[in-house]
């Protein structure tokens, strides 16, 4: 009687006392993940490792990670923006007094960070 994995084409190998299954893994692509799929990747593995291992075996880990930098960086990118405009931080502002305009700069980057780690990448 065979099993499932026989019944579809599956074969094994001797290993002395043992027959072991012949498993091939499919490779994922080799795809270029930026700082918000890195940060995502290694949250995914310390605090949700059953979700990381299960996008990992099933080939959709950089898919996902991939899917998440970009939709992490347009994020950050619109709200720097908008609370670039919303607090008046402009050129001149660069030109006149550009140790204010880093501190400002500054600060509108770490909220715009905090605000896409909470909604996109620590969830």
């Amino acid at each position: 009687m065979k099993n499932i994995y026989e019944e579809s084409g599956g074969t094994y190998t001797r290993q002395g006392d043992y027959e072991l299954p012949n498993l091939k893994v499919s490779l994922e692509k080799e795809i270029e993940i930026g700082v918000w799929g890195q940060r995502c990747r290694r949250y995914l593995k310390q605090y949700h490792k059953v979700r990381y291992y299960n996008l990992l075996t099933a080939g959709k880990l950089n898919e996902q990670l991939t899917e998440v930098d970009q939709q992490a960086e347009w994020m950050f990118q619109s709200l720097v923006s908008a609370f670039s405009k919303q607090e008046n931080v402009t050129e001149k502002l660069k030109a006149d007094r550009p140790m204010e305009w880093v501190q400002k700069m500054n600060n509108i980057r770490n909220r715009a960070a905090e605000i896409v780690n909470s909604e996109l990448i620590f969830i």
